[in-house]
Parts: structure tokens; C-alpha cells; sequence
């Protein structure tokens, strides 16, 4: 028998996932051990991070790669402003011996550091790519779990524990199993006031939150293409919250325009070469996935959830479903099967975090706001992903606009979205939120938080009251 002409075979179709997978791929994955994966891009922050230099330390390790690494501080510092050493005056004592430990690890190991005096910190899934620090067809990975962020830009980006953490601190490489692949196409034109949270609230009603579980995402269809990075940043950020390992959107021009220039993006002949490779960073037409899902977008109505984790979501036009088996949580939000949520008073409304707290859906929140004035009855946050969106949403005048609608307008930083730096909702109150998590007291110990979109969360600031946002959006409103 003749053997084939290699000229006349080729591999056979391969997803996204699969090809970034396979280029990073150090040690193949048998049955008796994992894969041992080569990481791109370490992130890191004062939470998860002790822990880990620790471990190191314990066995006299040193970092093998620290112009990998990038650490800033976010979890835990206060959205007030801090003094001019970088510190925050009146910080709670753990949290600052979690920022001091991070400062002295970075110091020690040579590793770039956003502090407290640093004009580039934020929240780590905001400063990693506005710098440029996330490329297509990269592995990243950082002890968060909203680390699937990054998937934005086509790369597969992951959370890890403190353990992997000190495993990649001291080796670059991290022991991985590979997850399923799954597809999540949107279908249809979504409307003009529809954002990128609600698509993503969509998708989680639709599959709930083990619907991901053990698969990377790849978000497909003209949705998505036709979505900014920052909307795509939205999506994939809450990938986790459906059970999925990671989400991806494949890179293309909107992803190439967004990075281009940035100061840790590749620059000059560099650019060229890496825009070559990236354009191949497709899913090959006829690759199969494990698992497919299709959500119908056309007609959607902004979506906002109902009970204690992001699966439990409806359109804000709907009544509180009855679902089988979650009669404590409605309990617990002091819902009952068949009443709306529109009209339901509010006590807090908070615009930030890693899913929305980047420029666009400041410019989204604003647009609401904009002439009017928030309810006396609703202590409102704004607070931006990071001082370059800070900064950017000042020089648009943003920052008015939320003050002479009686907004508090703050520092960079997590915020009330994890309530472990002085923002939190109180026991029993009710708040909408721009974050990503409405699991039992993540919010504050006893809160209550209806997640929603930037537009949604101005909208209910202003009535006091869950608020359907469309009968305050007009043409010039962004699609956040």
C-alpha cells in the first residue's frame, strides 16, 4: 500500500480553544497525569497572592519569570483617595498588612507593581488589557476567577488557586486537565438598548450556572462581532458564573484597533509579525464542539436577576418565576413567585467592578443620568475600573455628570462588588448592581443585590425603584 502524499492531507478542523491550547502545551496530558501548560501573562493582587510568595519562600524559590508577572492592588483598598505614600488612611488593619505583604513580594522578586501612588492601577481585569498586557492566542491566568475576562482578546484566560498560583510564580508552567469546548452562539439582532450584560445574564438564564461546567466557551455570532471590546470583556467575564472554565471571542479588527499602541502591546515590526499570527486565531470552519448552545437575542428586554446567584435572571418586564427547589433564596431576597420586580423600592445602586467598570459603561450609566437627579432615597457609587478610566472619564466631563445627579464619584478599586474595603450594602437592604455576583452576603453580610446593567442601575437610581432603563435612553445613549 502506497503511503498518502503529505501534500494532499491536512489536520482536521480545530476550535479556537484547541489551537491555543496545543501552542502552549509543554507536556501532553495523559491518563495518569495533566498537561503541563506554559502561562503567558501571571496576574496577581493582594489577596491570593501571600499565600503563594509564602510557599515560595518556604522552599527557596525565586520567581522564574517575573517580566511575566504583573501585580496590582484592587480587592482590598479603599475607593477613597489615598494619602500621598500610597496608603489609605483609616484602612481596615488586615487589609493593609495584605497590601504591604504584596508591595514587599514584589519588591523582593522584581515584579511591576500598580500601587497605591501608581496612575495605572485598578482592578486587574481592567489594567491587564487597557495596557496591552493581554494578547490573542495567549494563556493567562491569576488566583480571581473572573480571570476568564481576558478571553475578550482570544486568549485563554483562567483563575487559579493560591497553590497554582506559587506553581506558576515558580515555574511559568501550570498542571491542567483540558476542558470540554462548547459553543454559545447569540442569534439575531439584539435592539439598540440592549447591552452586553444583559446578552451575558441571557445566556446564564438559559443554560444556568452548571451549563459550563468542565467546557472553555467560545461566544459566536454577529452579536458578538458586532459588540466592543468592552462589551466582549463583559461577556466573558461572567463565564465563570455559568460553571465554564474560560470564554473566548475569537480576535478581529475591533480586537486589533483596541490594542494597537497600547504601551505593552507589541510595537513596530513586532506588531506586524504578531497581527499575522493572530489573524489565524479562528475556529476552522466544521471543527465540532462538544456541547452547542443557541440563545435568541432578537427582542430581548433588559435582563436583571431575581434570587442568589446570576442563573436566576428575568427580563425586567417579567414577574418572579416560580423555580423548583430555590423557595429559600426568594425567601431570603423577600421575593414571592409572580410579582414584578419593577417598582420594588431600592437602597443602593453601585456602577463598577471588572464586568462594567470600564469607560463605556460609565458613558452608558451617564447617558441616564444626564439632567437628572438621583432619588434622596438611594446612596449611589460610581466607581471606575482603573485611574486610566478615571482619568478618561474626567477629560468627557463624565465625572460632572455624576456628581450634579448627587452620585458619589470614587477612586479606582473593586469596591462594593466583594465588600471587603469599606463598600458594602447593609443586612436586609436592597441594591443594583453593574458586578457579577449576587450570591448570599457578597454584597455585605444580610444584602440583597439585583445584578443589572450600567443603563438599568442609573435608571433605578434615579425612580429609587427597580426601573426598566429604556424610557430613559435616547439615540445618543452607548451600547455598554
Amino acid at each position: 500500500m502506497s503511503r498518502p502524499d503529505p501534500e494532499m492531507t491536512s489536520n482536521p478542523p480545530t476550535t479556537l480553544f484547541q489551537k491555543i491550547w496545543d501552542a502552549h502545551t509543554v507536556t501532553p496530558e495523559t491518563v495518569e497525569r495533566p498537561a503541563v501548560l506554559y502561562v503567558d501573562l501571571h496576574l496577581i493582587h493582594e489577596v491570593t497572592s501571600p499565600q503563594a510568595f509564602a510557599a515560595l519562600a518556604q522552599r527557596g524559590l525565586e520567581v522564574r519569570r517575573p517580566e511575566r508577572v504583573l501585580a496590582t492592588m484592587d480587592h482590598s483598598t479603599p475607593t477613597t483617595a489615598p494619602l500621598a505614600d500610597g496608603s489609605w488612611p483609616g484602612i481596615d488593619p488586615q487589609a493593609g498588612r495584605q497590601l504591604a505583604t504584596l508591595e514587599a513580594n514584589c519588591r523582593a522578586h522584581g515584579i511591576e507593581l500598580f500601587d497605591g501612588r501608581s496612575q495605572d492601577r485598578g482592578i486587574v481585569h481592567v489594567v491587564g488589557p487597557e495596557l496591552g498586557a493581554t494578547w490573542p492566542g495567549a494563556t493567562v491566568v491569576c488566583g480571581d476567577s473572573h480571570t476568564s475576562t481576558h478571553g475578550a482578546f482570544g486568549a485563554l484566560a483562567f483563575g487559579i488557586g493560591t497553590s497554582e498560583v506559587a506553581h506558576v510564580l515558580a515555574t511559568q508552567c501550570l498542571l491542567q486537565r483540558r476542558a470540554r469546548s462548547m459553543s454559545v452562539e447569540l442569534v439575531g439582532t439584539p435592539p439598540a438598548d440592549v447591552s452586553a450584560k444583559d446578552l451575558i445574564l441571557a445566556v446564564l438564564g438559559t443554560i444556568g450556572v452548571d451549563g459550563g461546567t468542565g467546557h472553555v466557551i467560545e461566544y459566536r455570532g454577529a452579536a458578538v462581532e458586532a459588540l466592543g471590546m468592552e462589551g466582549r470583556m463583559t461577556l466573558c467575564n461572567m463565564s465563570i458564573e455559568g460553571g465554564a472554565r474560560a470564554g473566548l471571542v475569537a480576535p478581529d479588527d475591533t480586537t486589533f484597533a483596541w490594542l494597537e499602541g497600547r504601551p505593552k502591546a507589541p510595537q513596530g515590526k513586532a506588531w506586524e509579525r504578531a497581527l499575522d499570527a493572530w489573524r489565524e486565531l479562528r475556529t476552522d470552519a466544521g471543527a465540532a464542539f462538544d456541547k452547542r448552545v443557541q440563545v435568541d437575542v432578537a427582542g430581548l428586554a433588559p435582563q436583571i436577576t431575581f434570587g442568589t446567584h446570576p442563573g436566576m435572571v428575568m427580563p425586567i418586564t417579567g414577574v418572579v418565576p416560580d423555580v423548583p427547589g430555590e423557595a429559600r433564596e426568594l425567601e431570603y431576597m423577600g421575593l414571592a413567585p409572580g410579582e414584578p420586580l419593577q417598582g420594588r423600592p431600592i437602597d443602593v445602586v453601585f456602577v463598577g467592578s471588572c464586568t462594567n467598570g470600564r469607560l463605556d459603561d460609565l458613558r452608558a450609566a451617564a447617558a441616564v443620568l444626564r439632567g437628572r437627579k438621583v432619588s434622596p432615597k438611594v446612596r449611589t457609587l460610581v466607581v471606575p475600573g482603573s485611574h486610566a478610566v478615571r482619568r478618561a472619564a474626567e477629560a468627557e466631563g463624565l465625572d460632572e455628570v455624576f456628581r450634579a445627579a448627587g452620585a458619589e464619584w470614587r477612586e479606582p478599586g473593586c469596591s462594593m462588588c466583594i465588600a471587603m474595603n469599606g463598600d458594602f450594602v447593609a443586612a436586609g437592604r436592597y441594591a443594583v448592581s453593574t458586578s457579577n455576583r449576587n450570591f448570599r452576603g457578597r454584597q455585605g453580610a444580610g444584602s440583597r443585590t439585583f445584578l443589572a446593567s450600567p443603563a438599568t442601575a442609573a435608571a433605578s437610581a434615579i425612580t429609587g425603584e427597580v426601573t426598566d432603563p429604556r424610557g430613559f435612553l435616547t439615540e445618543a445613549t452607548i451600547h455598554a
